[in-house]
């Protein structure tokens, strides 16, 4: 059953889709099968990452990432890949890195739950 997000918060997600370039689903698969180099970040809670998350992410979670970006990746033009449950906590984390100086930065619209819709394949560790 999808949540009902409150329409102040689904407000500055449109906002910020507004900005940001979004990938589907598919295209990450692609492009991760195609063996792309970019940093795919699980920008979810610690707990839904630890529970599992696509593969090769790294987790730098919404409420953080901002603050710990620029040590983890320090080159503005490093090509990141944002995903969250659905697409919503990414768009906002992609638009404020942006706002930070990063010019590669994509949100995977449909986020984990589209991906695991799919079956495709997941880390649990």
């Amino acid at each position: 059953m999808a949540h009902q997000h409150n329409p102040r918060f689904l407000q500055i997600v449109q906002d910020a889709k507004a900005r940001v370039h979004e990938v589907s689903v598919d295209d990450i698969k692609t492009r991760l099968e195609q063996g792309d180099k970019f940093l795919l970040v699980d920008v979810r809670e610690e707990s839904e990452y630890a529970k599992n998350h696509l593969p090769g992410a790294v987790h730098l979670g919404k409420g953080v990432i901002e603050r710990d970006i620029e040590t983890r990746v320090p080159d503005l033009n490093a090509p990141i890949v944002l995903y969250c449950g659905g697409g919503f906590r990414s768009a906002l984390a992609a638009d404020n890195l942006q706002k930070m100086g990063y010019t590669n930065v994509l949100s995977m619209d449909g986020g984990y739950r589209e991906w695991t819709e799919k079956q495709l394949p997941l880390d649990d560790k």
